[in-house]
This record gives C-alpha cells, sequence and structure tokens, in this order.
C-alpha cells in the first residue's frame, strides 16, 4: 500500500508513494476539501490542473445530501462529481465532536439530528463502512471520537477506548466484506489515534491500533484548540509509534509551518479548509519571492479587501493569475462577483499544492 523512497539525512522526513485504486500518490501531499463532494467554487478537474493528488470528502455530509440513493444511482462519489482522483473520505467522527448539542452516543450507536432538517439518523462503526463502500472511498477513515483541548484525562480515556473499540469493529468488519469482493479490498481502510494531549493515552491508542493492522494511521484530535507546541510535542511521542511501512496522516492541518513541522516529524498526509475558507474571506497565501520551503518567512498572506489595494496593478500571483490585477480581485470582492471566491480558492489551492512540491523537493536534497 506504502512504498517509502526515501528519508532525509536532516529530519524524520520521508518521501513515500501510496498506492490506491485509482493511482499512486507521491508523499507528503494534502488534499484539498470536497466536504459535500464540491472543492468550494473550483472543478475537480481545475484542482487536479494545479497539482492535487488526492482529495477528500466527507461521510456525514454525503450521507444528508445528497444522499445515499443518489450516490449509488451514479456509481459512487467520483462519477456524481466528475472526478478521476482518489478521495479520501473521513467518517463523521469530527462532526460527533463540532455537533455534540445534536447527537446521542448510547453503545456503539451515535444517534443524531440532521442540521439541515432536524431528521434523525444513526452512525456506528460498520455503517460508516457501508456508506464508504457506496461512496466509493479510495480511502476509508474509521469511526472515532474526538475530544477538544483542554480535556480531562478521564474524558480523554474515555473516548479512546470507545474509539479503539470502534477501530476493531470497523477493521473487523471490513475484512469480512474483502472476502467477498475485490473491488471493497482495493478501498483502504486507516485507524485514528486518539488520546488528546496525554502522552500515556496517545500511546496507548497507537499501540492498539498497530495490532489491528490497519493500511495507514491517523492522527486525530489535533487542530481542536491546542498550541502549536503542543501539538508537535504530541506528534513528536506518537509519530515514532506508527509502522514505518504505512502512511501517516495528521488531520486537519493546517498553516504552512505546521505542514512542514509536522513533515520534519515523519507525517506523509494533510487536509485543511484553511485554503479553502480563507479564500472566501480575502485572505490570500503568496510566496516572497520564489517558492522555497527551505528560507524561513517563506510566505506571506494579504486580506485583498483591504483599501490599499484598490489601485494596486501588481498580479495576484506570478502564475496561474499573472494577468489579473490584485486592484481587480478587489473590486471583485467589493462588489460580491462569484468570480472572487474562484480566484482567491485558485491562488491559495495552487500555494498550498506547490508547497508539498517544494516540501518533496526539498526532502529529497536533504535540505529539510
Amino acid at each position: 500500500m506504502f512504498e517509502l523512497l526515501k528519508k532525509s539525512k536532516k529530519s524524520k522526513a520521508r518521501l513515500g508513494v501510496l498506492n490506491t485504486a485509482r493511482g499512486k500518490v507521491d508523499t507528503p501531499f494534502f488534499m484539498p476539501i470536497a466536504t459535500k463532494a464540491a472543492i468550494k467554487s473550483m472543478e475537480a478537474s481545475e484542482v487536479k490542473n494545479l497539482g492535487a493528488q488526492i482529495i477528500l470528502s466527507n461521510t456525514y455530509h454525503n450521507l444528508l445530501r445528497p444522499g445515499l440513493d443518489v450516490i449509488k444511482k451514479f456509481g459512487g462519489l467520483h462519477k456524481f462529481m466528475d472526478s478521476d482522483l482518489p478521495i479520501l473520505t473521513d467518517s463523521g467522527g469530527y462532526q460527533v465532536f463540532s455537533l455534540a448539542k445534536l447527537r446521542k452516543i448510547i453503545g456503539n450507536d451515535i444517534k443524531f439530528q440532521s442540521h439541515i432538517d432536524g431528521s434523525t439518523h444513526i452512525l456506528n462503526p460498520r455503517r460508516v463502512i457501508d456508506i464508504q463502500v457506496v461512496l466509493g472511498s479510495d480511502i476509508m477513515m474509521v469511526l472515532d471520537e474526538c475530544v477538544g483541548l483542554p480535556t480531562t484525562w478521564d474524558k480523554a480515556l474515555e473516548a479512546l477506548e470507545r474509539t479503539s473499540r470502534w477501530a476493531q469493529l470497523a477493521v473487523d468488519y471490513k475484512n469480512k466484506l474483502n472476502k467477498k469482493s475485490t473491488k471493497i479490498k482495493k478501498q483502504l481502510i486507516f485507524g485514528i489515534v486518539q488520546g488528546a494531549d496525554f502522552k500515556d493515552l496517545r500511546l496507548r491508542s497507537a499501540k492498539e491500533l498497530v495490532a489491528m493492522n490497519f493500511d495507514g494511521y491517523a492522527i486525530g484530535g489535533l487542530a481542536v484548540g491546542e498550541t502549536a507546541k503542543v501539538m508537535y510535542q504530541v506528534l513528536d511521542y506518537t509519530v515514532d509509534q506508527l509502522p514505518e511501512n504505512k502512511a501517516r496522516y495528521l488531520m486537519g492541518v493546517g498553516y504552512p509551518e505546521n505542514i512542514i513541522e509536522a513533515v520534519k516529524r515523519g507525517i506523509d498526509m494533510f487536509d485543511c479548509v484553511i485554503p479553502t475558507r480563507e479564500a472566501r474571506h480575502g485572505k490570500l497565501y503568496i510566496w516572497r519571492t520564489q517558492p522555497n520551503v527551505s528560507k524561513k518567512n517563506f510566505y506571506t498572506t494579504i486580506n485583498i479587501n483591504n483599501a490599499k489595494f484598490r489601485k494596486d496593478k501588481t498580479p495576484i500571483n506570478n502564475t496561474t493569475l499573472k494577468n489579473y490585477s490584485r486592484a481587480y480581485l478587489h473590486h471583485l470582492f467589493k462588489t460580491g462577483e462569484p468570480l472572487s471566491l474562484k480566484l482567491a480558492t485558485l491562488n491559495n489551492l495552487e500555494f498550498y499544492l506547490t508547497l508539498m512540491a517544494q516540501i518533496r523537493q526539498a526532502i529529497r536534497a536533504n535540505k529539510l
């Protein structure tokens, strides 16, 4: 599933290839977010042309709308959204955390109300696998329980034990399905390490999940309110517990500097709403000079809504948007033109995907 190609001589950073049913993905990589079967304001083919190798979608949101009956009629999420890129689908576990007021955990079932229409639904470890089979996910994530930080040791332990129990139910069920379908067998399944910021719990979670022999391992429960320092500390003692021959995924991270620090600690996979969400508010990620992640302060951000850009003839960037001025994008945002969202999103996703290409190049040269 995962081929380790090179380890950096300067850090724990590594180059690899993740093999999926829809092709190989060079690691480390970043997954643009297509939560509801769409990357905000962009076509999947446009994002692929920017250099995306894989995208992320959401089990919970696709279950509610358009619904599994629609996805099934189209033969899966790829055909529904017209994308030939591999797709990782998260399990809905984060929604269990973020929509806590709408759900109740009863045994292994999560009973929740739709945030759309109030209708009642149930998720459990097997149900989540069944949904991702219908979606045709190239990488399935198991159902887990995420707790926000700060939290108590007791609450983190409770979530960890539930996560491990659910993970075992999920992988056992997936192994049964594998025997019945070669197509399902090609769908990868990842476990998710929890334990908040408690070292003993993180080490326990990693040990329990590794024993279940997943195709890859995610580290969840970070980017939920903790400082970057705490995040790095958790990675320092958690990543080494994960198999070297399996892909390692840090969920929901992050800012460019977070990604670089995580790569240096041995992480291979990332996703985050930052480039698309901040684009919708006019915040652009810009290289200071030529792309070079080996330098400090290699990027900056600007808010294109600021009045100082009203007459700015500087191109938005020097690549895909060099024919558009910052004054023009400022005008689009001020007048509420939908094109503003597309151009800003294009800029930010290109930045993030170029960032990952530069990181891979830096590892190759032992500069990271």
